[in-house]
Parts: C-alpha cells; structure tokens; sequence
C-alpha cells in the first residue's frame, strides 16, 4: 500500500466510524473482505485449526487473530492493541429541552475532550439504538444522521468580553446544542428522529418502540488534508482510529504465516474499566480459551511482545516551551516511542529496542516522547495490558497537535510510517521478538 493509497483507505474507515461501534463494524467487515473467520463468546470453541478468526464484544471492542498452526506448539504471539472510543458528547437518555422556541438535546462530555473547539461546528448524531422488533423481539442498530442536525452556538463577545480572557465553560448550561425551532407547546419527539433514521435499513421501526440507545454527537465535516503541500491532515477521531486502522491494515496485509493477535479496546478515553476495556476481562478471556493449560499460556505469554499504538504528542510551534527540549516530536518524522519512569507508558530499554528494530528493517524514522517532569502525562491500554497479562509490552503512537480536540492534526505521512513500522513487526521474516536476558 503506497502513502497516497493509504491516505484515501484511513479518510474512508475515520469518516464511516463516527462512534466505537462503527469502527468495530467497520473492522469487522474488513476481516471478513479478507477471509477472518467469526467467532462468538458464547459459542463452543473447541481447538481451533490454523486459520484467521476475530470476534466483537458489546459491538465496540474486538479481537482478531490468525493461528499459523496449533495454538498448543507454545510459539509466541505477536500482539498489537489500540482503543476504538474518543472524547466527545454522549446524549442523555432524557434529552429534549424546550427553550424560547428552541429545541435542545442534552449531553454528558465523555473523556477528556477539548470543549472549546466543539462550538460553532455542525454536528450529527450517531450510536447504537434497542429497539422492540414487530415480534417483541429486542433489537440493536446502528445509526449515523450523516448530515448536520446540531450546533452549540457560542456566546456573542457583546455579551462576555472577557470571553477571550477567562473563558469558563460550564458542561451542565453551556453545552446544550440547538436541532430545532419548535415552540414548547410541541415538544420534539427525539424517539421519532431516531425510527426515521432506523427505517431507512429496518422498515419494520418506523412505528416501533425505542427501548434505550448509546448515541452521540460528531463533527459533521470529513478528514481532509491542509498545507502549502497537504502535508498535513485534519480532522476527527485520529486519536486512536488511526492506530486502530493501522493495526487492521498492518494485519490483513502480513497473511497467516505467524501467530498473531490484535484487540481494540473501547473506553479508553474513560479509564478502561468496563468489560470491553483494557482492564476488563476480554483479552484475557481469549487467551485462556485459546491455550487453556495455564503453564502453556505462560510459555506463550512469556515469549511475546504486545505494541500499544496511541497517538502521541508532537511539538506545537506555538506552546514549544510545554514539552522537554530533549525530546520534541515532529510531524511527519515517524511514530514516536513513548516512556514514562511512573509507568503510564509500559515501554522499557528492551521493548523500545524491539521496535527500533522494526522501524529500521521497514525504512521508516522513529522518534522518542517524554513528557516534561511539571506535567501529568496521559497513559494508554499498554500499562494496563502488561500488567493484566504480563507480557512485554512498549508503547509507540504516531506525533499529532491538537489531541482531544473535536478536529485532531497529524503530518500525512505518519500514519503509513506507523503501518509499515507494525507490518515489519507482523512479518514472517523477523522471528525474534523476545526481549533477551540482561544476565543469562
């Protein structure tokens, strides 16, 4: 896959996946495009023969993996993970608000988004609906409004002239985005927005109950590429689908030569813990079902290196000063290695050596992040895999401005630096990926 290929594929996954449960969607069909086998939890597995499986949990995590021959041999696995979830504006369950002849929908901010930048933008909804089938049956859609049905109007600076001074923003009364003009003697019916969208696939909802649903708000405007050159990229929800994507490509493209496995976690963005998340039960579960004999789940374990791809940190021209002058990433310099003494990154020498290694045998730069000592740095599901799994783990992501914000930026080569540094790792050719001992 050539970087202008790559590009065109990464605009169209980040723009189809407007929420956690697109992207697995999304995911699950591209493995399936490429001949990935379904599994489902709660199906009898028995041993499975060589071949490409994946399977999903709770439609927004998921896990895919190819056995090159019998998963009881011991071989190692080379393991890769990202998290499908953003920052962003979860709806209320109870969302209509009428005020002065306007209609308004309530949210919850999820993760630490960057609120500011969420003003002023057109936004659409998109999630997951249950709804009640003609039979009674219980069913689960996915929607996505696909055009602009929201704004949340800022405040005219005639009103707030320290607006650009101390702007403060309140999440319960500022945050409430207008979809309507609609006096409060007729309140808007959002259930009846919601069988509209659901009738265009499942005609049977267009008078069925709506039971609950997990929808939000979304930048109605696609990915596209900025600069003198496009050397830049802008844009929604690169952190994380662009690791996601990265991994899903780095995975089909490398065929079924080595025992592989990959999982993308949701709600990352809210701490991991949740049965879908980094510090759930998913991964491990997976892993016992597949090497049941604990010893020779340990053997497996002990040999293999899991590669955390988030996006990281580059150097912003504007606010150089907040990062450590030893350590300043660059766009469109490679993916960076992340390191933390506090363990908010589970890179150590050995890990980050391996993946030096892949970058080089790939052709592709490779940069270095540490987060300056009168700063918090975040983390990433690596930490929080280690230490479930044991297993050595290092953190890489490709360098982004603007992180947690409703539009992130990346350097437009970045992300196909950070595929080819992932399928080197996936390649058949490179056997070694155990951490040698320091004192045989």
């Amino acid at each position: 896959m050539q970087a202008s290929d790559y590009l065109n594929d990464l605009f169209s996954y980040i723009d189809r996946s407007p929420t956690a449960y697109h992207a697995v969607a999304n995911s699950a069909a591209l493995l399936r495009n490429h001949g990935f086998n379904r599994l489902r939890e709660a199906d009898t597995w028995g041993t499975l023969a060589p071949g490409s499986y994946y399977l999903t949990r709770d439609d927004s995590s998921l896990i895919a993996f190819t056995l090159a021959h019998s998963s009881q041999t011991g071989a190692p696995l080379r393991m890769a993970g990202a998290h499908t979830d953003s920052p962003g504006l979860k709806i209320k369950p109870h969302p209509v608000r009428m005020r002065h002849g306007c209609a308004q929908i309530g949210v919850e901010v999820y993760g630490g988004a960057l609120l500011a930048p969420w003003f002023d933008r057109p936004l659409s909804i998109a999630g997951r609906v249950s709804w009640s089938g003609s039979d009674g049956a219980l069913r689960c859609s996915l929607i996505d409004c696909q055009r602009p049905l929201a704004v949340i109007p800022s405040l005219a600076i005639h009103f707030d002239r320290e607006a650009n001074d101390k702007k403060c923003i309140n999440k319960q009364t500022d945050l409430m985005p207008l979809v309507a003009l609609s006096p409060e003697t007729e309140p808007l019916d959002f259930h009846a927005l919601l069988r509209d969208e659901l009738a265009g696939r499942h005609p049977e909802a267009a008078q069925a109950p709506i039971l609950a649903f997990d929808l939000f708000l979304y930048d109605a405007q696609p990915l596209c590429r900025v600069g003198l050159h496009g050397e830049f990229v802008t844009g929604a929800r690169l952190d994380n689908l662009l690791s996601c994507h990265a991994i899903l490509q780095a995975l089909v493209q490398s065929g079924a030569d080595q025992n592989r496995l990959i999982i993308l976690n949701d709600h990352e963005e809210v701490g991991s813990l949740s049965a879908v998340g980094a510090q759930g039960p998913f991964l491990q579960s997976v892993l016992e079902r597949l090497y049941p004999d604990t010893g020779l789940r340990q053997q497996v374990i002990s040999g293999s290196l899991f590669v955390s791809a988030d996006n990281g940190h580059a150097v912003h021209p504007n606010f150089a000063a907040k990062h450590d002058p030893e350590h300043l990433p660059q766009l469109n310099s490679g993916p960076v290695i992340k390191t933390n003494a506090n363990q908010r990154y589970a890179t150590n020498s050995l890990t980050s050596a391996l993946f030096r290694r892949f970058c080089a045998k790939a052709g592709v730069p490779c940069q270095q992040f540490v987060m300056r000592n009168d700063l918090t740095s975040g983390s990433t599901i690596g930490p929080l895999t280690a230490a479930e799994l044991g297993v050595s783990t290092v953190d890489v992501g490709v360098p982004q401005l603007a992180m947690h914000s409703i539009r992130e930026t990346i350097g437009h080569l970045d992300g196909w630096y950070l595929l080819r540094a992932l399928a080197a790792f996936f390649s058949e050719e490179d056997q070694d990926i155990r951490c040698p001992e320091a004192y045989p």
